[in-house]
């Protein structure tokens, strides 16, 4: 019909309608890592205090500090990965391209 979106066209789910979590990387983990750690925290101090809204309070502190930490050391991580990645694809195009030359290192090491 007129009005309707393709089939194939995904809408992905978006927080606070900024983020595409499904394409965004690490966003996905790192809201599900926060959402567990909230809800673990507010409960064990709802049962240590007996306090509702403080303990509301600490579980979604616990949310944001979580998602966070997880956001930043999988951000982290995914660039490590990308530099050694980048590396040694230089590295391979490198001994591609002075294989059988002067400048290729194994040959320098069998003249001296």
């Amino acid at each position: 019909m007129a009005g309707q979106e393709p089939e194939d066209k995904k809408q992905g789910f978006k927080l606070l309608g900024i983020i595409d979590v499904e394409k965004t990387p690490c966003s996905r983990d790192a809201i599900l890592h926060g959402a567990g750690a909230s809800v673990v925290v507010g409960l064990v101090h709802f049962l240590a205090t007996s306090r509702v809204k403080r303990s509301f309070d600490v579980g979604m502190a616990g949310y944001i500090l979580t998602t966070l930490g997880s956001w930043f050391y999988c951000r982290y991580n995914n660039a490590k990965l990308r530099v050694q990645q980048k590396m040694i694809q230089d590295g391979i195009k490198n001994k591609v391209l002075y294989e059988g030359t002067s400048y290729d290192p194994k040959h320098k090491a069998r003249d001296q």
